[in-house]
């Protein structure tokens, strides 16, 4: 039996689909709510993260140092967003910038080493959670995933999948 209000004609494959929809409703809200009560460390609380720092620093973090463009790259947006999220960050202390050996005019950008051990204190233990859900599925498998977690971040903005 479908309820009233959450099932739309003609979309899924009927119950299967609704029993999946029923453990996501149930699984996301826990998922957000354990995310959330990850505490900042004490090093790191005053200064008032928000999520958007939090993709760059796991970038940093999983990949080490690189250059703003290849930041913008990975959390796609523009460079002069995350120019000005790690100059945020960089007056703070969180991040250093350094010229690039190989390019002078490049800048990379690091996570601060007085800040390295409280970043992956805090941030580590999230990855290596996923790591150990992904790790049984195939390639394919993680991709779908992804493109799922993709697709319904879409829908519930009103926007379309990439």
């Amino acid at each position: 039996m479908s309820t009233p209000g959450l099932h739309e004609a003609g979309e899924g494959d009927g119950k299967g689909v609704d029993d999946t929809v029923r453990a996501l409703l149930l699984l996301m809200p826990r998922m957000v709510g354990r995310a959330k009560k990850t505490p900042v460390p004490e090093a790191l609380r005053s200064f008032s993260l928000a999520p958007r720092h939090l993709s760059l620093l796991s970038y940093l973090l999983l990949d080490g140092p690189t250059t703003v463009n290849e930041l913008a790259v990975r959390l796609q947006v523009a460079p002069t967003t995350v120019s000005l999220l790690v100059g945020d960050l960089s007056r703070q202390g969180i991040l250093e910038r350094r010229e690039d050996e190989a390019d002078r005019r490049r800048r990379i950008v690091g996570i601060a080493p007085a800040h390295q051990a409280a970043i992956t204190s805090w941030l580590a233990p999230g990855a290596a959670a996923w790591r150990k859900a992904l790790a049984p599925l195939t390639e394919e498998q993680r991709q779908i995933f992804v493109d799922t977690l993709r697709a319904y971040e879409a829908a519930v903005g009103g926007g379309e999948a990439d």
